[in-house]
């Protein structure tokens, strides 16, 4: 295992290094320029001055500085100064003169008044003012490259940082694709980003023992309960076969007969669901929504006794929907029978038409805004029949339609009091 060093510290650290090497940097880059700036401006005035005092001398002219110049003269010989410098009292003063080649300078000039002797000193800071432009420029170009440079750096600086935390949602990653889990801690540090590697692989062992829990759970159910339900369909498909059975027994063996059908049906969608939802469903088998919807306005006629209601089929054209069959029995089962157990009179009708199911009852009605309520575990509706369920059957249909894409929904009716059942199906492409 790795040494431990927590991120936060590795952050701290890893800025404030960054922090001082800039900083040093930038000053030794700040002096740099000043004293190249400074060397260049002052061997280039004294260059400039030496060359114009030898020129001067060659001429027979009386050798003198440009760059510092001095006058000392008395109140009677002042006006051999401009006329500008004359009034002007004691102190240093910016004055702006233009030479004989035409060019512009600017000057310091000091002045000294006393004893009736004014004495003029003049000192060309033209230079020092392109010194500080040059200063100017080179330190902008410092400023701009080490800003590309901190640029540089910072991302370099994140990318290792972050470097855990991408390694560890890459391997995340991986385990979807990989199809297993691994353990993650042993790949990390004992830091922040170990302690999360940590608590992935518990949450991991305690998720993986959980869904194995499920697959077992899921298994026995399917050999407990399927194995009765077969006992109780092949005795009740027996005993009809009798010849002394009288027209009311072999009626309730033929209810016996369609409870047991429904009961396996509904085993087996809620074993698919499991699976599926896990896994994906499988959308290779195809049914006849028509087909179903039939069978299972024929199961439902049973609860029709004592009930002055007519159960039709409307319309029932051909349409092939992506699903078992189970699972199209057990969405409609659920809606005819919702409609059947909330219609005290009057009609429940189902339609098969080119895209989706309808059914369409004259029961009480519903509230548009309590529709899609419905279908939350445990809640029923407000004029449910006493014993009437617990509430799970929308709750089931609505997991069924999520897992293979279809479009369910409950609405209050239009035209006459009741609500209408909407099963969408996706459009064929």
């Amino acid at each position: 295992m790795r040494s431990r060093r927590r991120l936060r510290t590795r952050l701290i650290v890893s800025f404030a290094l960054f922090g001082l090497c800039l900083s040093v940097l930038f000053a030794v880059a700040a002096m740099y320029v000043r004293a190249k700036v400074e060397d260049e401006l002052i061997v280039k005035s004294l260059q400039h001055d030496v060359d114009q005092a030898v020129n001067d001398a060659l001429h027979g002219k009386p050798a003198h500085s440009e760059l510092v110049e001095g006058w000392f003269k008395s109140e009677r010989t002042l006006y051999k100064m401009p006329l500008a410098w004359q009034n002007l009292k004691s102190g240093v003063h910016d004055i702006y003169e233009t030479d004989r080649d035409g060019e512009r300078h600017h000057y310091k000039l000091a002045v000294r008044r006393q004893d009736g002797i004014i004495g003029f000193v003049r000192y060309d800071v033209s230079r020092d003012e392109l010194g500080k432009r040059q200063l100017l420029t080179g330190l902008i170009a410092a400023v701009v490259l080490f800003s590309l440079l901190s640029l540089a750096i910072g991302i370099w600086l994140s990318r290792r940082v972050m470097r855990p935390v991408t390694e560890l949602a890459g391997r995340v990653r991986d385990f979807r694709r990989r199809g297993k889990v691994e353990p993650l801690a042993p790949h990390f540090a004992r830091d922040e980003v170990g302690e999360l590697a940590q608590a992935l692989d518990e949450f991991s062992e305690r998720l993986t023992a959980m869904v194995e829990r499920d697959r077992e759970f899921n298994s026995d159910v399917s050999h407990e309960l399927r194995t009765p339900l077969a006992v109780i369909a092949s005795t009740t498909e027996l005993l009809q076969t009798s010849p002394d059975l009288t027209d009311k027994l072999r009626e309730r063996l033929k209810r016996i007969e369609r409870s047991s059908r429904q009961a396996t049906e509904m085993i087996e969608a809620l074993l698919l669901l499991s699976r599926a939802e896990r896994r994906g469903p499988t959308l290779g088998e195809t049914t006849d929504a028509a087909k179903v919807a039939a069978d299972v306005v024929d199961s439902q006629r049973p609860q029709l006794r004592g009930k002055p209601i007519e159960l039709t089929l409307a319309s029932a054209q051909t349409l092939i929907v992506n699903a078992p069959a189970s699972v199209l029995s057990v969405v409609l089962t659920n809606l005819v029978g919702n409609a059947i157990k909330y219609t005290r009179e009057g009609d429940v009708t189902v339609r098969v038409l080119d895209d989706r199911v309808v059914v369409e009852d004259t029961g009480p009605g519903i509230e548009s805004e309590d529709a899609d309520k419905l279908f939350q575990r445990g809640v029923r509706g407000k004029d449910a029949p006493q014993g009437s369920g617990a509430g799970l059957g929308l709750a089931i249909v609505r997991r069924l339609c999520d897992l293979y894409h279809w479009d369910v929904s409950l609405q209050p009716r239009q035209d006459v009091t009741g609500a209408v059942a909407v099963l969408q199906f996706p459009t064929r492409r």
